[in-house]
């Protein structure tokens, strides 16, 4: 059988510490030489994943912030894959001291249980 795409997690798998060593970005070109696909996925907010990880061009395909944003190495293309959540659901999170991400779209990390009342978008979304 042959595999026509891997996908790969960065923190603790292709990098530790934040940094892929060049064993990993060397294994990494001779799998996308051999015209498989590869895509990285992370919980990883895209912005900061850029000013870290140059070898991100390697990539086909990025899944980021949890699942939220899907981005094109090759053309810069950025698609949210969810609505961003209800201006309530942010406004909750800041009375909380919890803060959502800087771009609010809908990962993991903006979907805490918020400690106020249960408005009516928290009973709707399940």
């Amino acid at each position: 059988m042959r595999y026509t795409a891997i996908a790969l997690d960065y923190d603790g798998t292709i990098a530790h510490d934040g940094v892929v060593p060049p064993h990993v970005l060397e294994g990494l070109a001779r799998l996308k030489a051999s015209g498989r696909k590869l895509i990285l996925v992370t919980g990883r907010e895209l912005d900061e994943l850029l000013d870290i990880f140059p070898g991100i061009t390697l990539f086909d395909r990025v899944v980021a912030e949890n699942g939220a944003l899907l981005y094109r190495p090759a053309s810069g293309e950025r698609k949210d894959l969810g609505e961003p959540p209800p201006d309530a659901f942010i406004e909750c999170l800041r009375a909380s001291g919890r803060s959502a991400t800087p771009s609010s779209r809908p990962s993991a990390r903006t979907r805490p249980s918020c400690s106020r009342p249960s408005p009516t978008w928290a009973s709707s979304s399940r």
